[in-house]
C-alpha cells in the first residue's frame, strides 16, 4: 500500500511554555501519522525551547530549530525552507487541533485542490468542543471565487493555521519578516496560486485567546501594516484579477475607516499626524469607488460617509459604540 503524502507541520514557538504541551500533544496525536514536525524556537526567553527539545526526544518526527528572535514570519520562513513534505500546515504554538484534523483536510485535497481549510473555534480553555468532520458541508471554489470570499472575510480568511496547503501552491511565497502583521501579506497570494480550494464547516482548529497577543493590545502605528497588505493586494488584483478590483477597493476603504477608529482611540497627537497621512494616502487609492445598491444599507452608508469625511465618520462610530448604540 502506498504511503500517504508527508505533511510538514510548522510551529513557530515563542513564550508559550504554559500552552506548548497541549499544542504538541494535539499534533503528535493526529490520526494522520506521516508527519514532519518542525518546531522553530524563535529565541524564546522562557522554557519553551527546552520543552521543544524534550518533545523531540520523545518523537522522532519532531525536529527543533533554535534561532535568534526575529518574529513569527521569519520563523515560518525558516521552516518553509527546510520542509520536506508535499503538503504543508502551520500551527500556532498556543493553539491545538482535533485529532482528525490532518486526516480530514488531506482527504479534501483532490488532485486539483491546492488548499483545504476548516473552521476555527475561539477558546480560552484546553477543551474546546470540536468535530471530526463527519457530515460536514464542503464548499469547493475556483481561484477567483475563493479570493472574492477572502475579500469579504467569509471563508478562506487570512489565517494560515486552519489550512492545509500543497507545497507547490506555496512555492516561493514567504511571510514578511519583522512585521507585527504578516498573515495578510501571505494568504491572498497563496490563494491566487491554487487552482481550486475546499472549505469545510467542520470546527477542527482551536484558536486560543490570550490577553498578551498583538490583536488584544491597544492600537499602535504598527497595526497599520494591515493597510500595506491590502494596498499590495489591490495592486495584485489589478494585475491578475481585475474582476475583483471594485470589491477590493470597497474593502480597503472600510479598512481605512476602521483603522482610523483604532488610531483615534489609542494614539498620541504626534502619532495621529503620522496615521492621518498614512490612512489618507491609502484611502485615495480607492477612488473612483463603485457602491452597488445591493450592498446593504449599513455598508453603503459607511462607504459614502467615509468617502466624504473619513475621520469624522470614524469619530462618530466611536461615539456610537461608546454610548452602546453600535457594538
Amino acid at each position: 500500500m502506498e504511503n500517504p503524502p508527508l505533511i510538514t507541520v510548522i510551529v513557530p514557538v515563542y513564550r508559550v511554555e504554559k500552552y506548548l504541551d497541549r499544542c504538541l500533544t494535539s499534533i503528535t496525536g493526529q490520526t494522520y501519522e506521516n508527519l514532519e514536525i518542525l518546531l522553530v524556537d524563535d529565541g524564546s526567553p522562557d522554557a519553551s525551547g527546552a520543552i521543544c527539545d524534550r518533545w523531540a526526544g520523545r518523537d522522532s518526527r519532531i525536529r527543533v530549530i533554535h534561532k535568534a528572535n526575529a518574529g513569527a514570519g521569519a520563523a515560518r520562513n525558516t521552516a518553509l525552507d527546510e520542509a520536506k513534505g508535499s503538503l504543508i500546515g502551520f500551527v500556532d504554538s498556543d493553539d491545538y487541533l482535533h485529532p482528525n484534523f490532518y486526516h480530514y483536510l488531506s482527504g479534501l485535497m483532490t488532485e486539483d485542490v491546492g488548499i483545504a481549510e476548516c473552521v476555527i473555534g475561539e477558546t480560552d480553555s484546553d477543551d474546546l468542543p470540536m468535530t471530526d468532520g463527519t457530515g460536514a458541508n464542503v464548499l469547493v471554489c475556483d481561484t477567483q471565487e475563493a479570493l472574492r470570499l477572502h475579500i469579504r472575510d467569509e471563508v478562506f480568511r487570512q489565517t494560515p493555521p486552519n489550512k492545509l496547503y500543497r507545497a507547490e501552491t506555496i512555492g516561493n511565497i514567504r511571510f514578511p519578516e519583522g512585521n507585527l502583521i504578516d498573515d495578510e501579506f501571505f494568504t491572498y497570494r497563496v490563494i491566487g496560486n491554487a487552482k481550486r480550494l475546499a472549505h469545510s464547516d467542520a470546527c477542527m482548529y482551536a484558536y486560543r485567546q490570550t490577553p498578551g497577543s498583538a490583536m488584544h493590545k491597544p492600537y499602535s502605528l504598527r497595526r497599520l501594516q494591515g493597510l500595506d497588505a491590502k494596498t499590495q493586494r489591490l495592486a495584485y488584483f489589478q494585475k491578475r484579477f481585475p474582476g475583483l478590483v471594485a470589491e477590493a477597493k470597497r474593502d480597503l476603504l472600510l479598512t481605512c475607516l476602521f483603522s482610523m477608529q483604532g488610531c483615534l482611540k489609542s494614539l498620541s497627537l504626534e502619532e495621529m499626524t503620522v496615521a492621518r497621512q498614512k490612512i489618507g494616502g491609502v484611502a485615495a487609492l480607492t477612488t473612483p469607488l463603485e457602491i452597488p445598491e445591493d450592498l446593504g444599507i449599513k455598508r453603503r452608508w459607511l462607504l459614502k460617509a467615509a468617502q466624504k469625511n473619513l475621520e469624522g465618520t470614524a469619530k462618530l462610530l466611536n461615539v456610537l459604540i461608546r454610548i452602546h448604540v453600535l457594538n
